[in-house]
């Protein structure tokens, strides 16, 4: 949503915090500003990650599968319960979409070799340039969707959800540990 609708959207949640005050005098509304604004930002950001996903005729979900089987370096593979613990999904979820972008001809099932049970998803060659052509233009949008911050907001902003993220997650799940 851009020009007025953006306005619009803005008067009425402006209208909706205000009027929680009024109603519920008695209640701390504030929350829901910080949980409000996280939300709706969830969308927007969403939606202009997906817009440039779909020139490459992915989806932001198999993005995330092909990424993360490419930052595991050579041989570009991961076992299929990895993904789930990468991607945080669960094993329905994870075979689906490998499903899918096997279909497209990006990853591939290795059987496990130690462990019939087991199987490995690996990037295929076409997965692999893929991944290369579109990491900088994903990395240039979210340049762009995060323009409004200065570097030094982009930290603070960065640390202060870091630090919320983690009254959800053991600290064991963060991989960037630090202030």
């Amino acid at each position: 949503m851009t020009g007025s609708a953006t306005r619009v959207t803005r008067a009425t949640m402006w209208t909706a915090y205000a009027r929680r005050g009024r109603e519920w005098p008695e209640l701390d509304t504030s929350p829901t500003a910080v949980v409000g604004r996280i939300g709706r930002l969830g969308a927007y950001l969403d939606a202009g990650l997906e817009v440039a996903f779909r020139r490459y005729g992915l989806s932001r979900a198999g993005w995330d599968m092909l990424a993360a089987l490419r930052r595991g370096g050579p041989p570009y593979r991961l076992p299929q319960k990895a993904l789930m613990g990468e991607l945080m999904r669960a094993s329905g979820t994870v075979s689906f979409r490998v499903d899918r972008l096997e279909r497209a001809g990006w990853v591939r099932r290795e059987p496990d070799p130690a462990d019939v049970r087991n199987v490995f998803v690996a990037l295929t060659e076409a997965g692999h340039r893929l991944v290369d052509d579109v990491a900088p233009a994903h990395l240039a949008n979210e340049e762009r969707l995060l323009a409004a911050l200065a570097p030094a907001e982009r930290a603070t902003l960065a640390n202060l959800l870091r630090t919320l993220l983690r009254s959800f997650e053991s600290p064991a799940d963060d991989p960037m540990p630090g202030p």
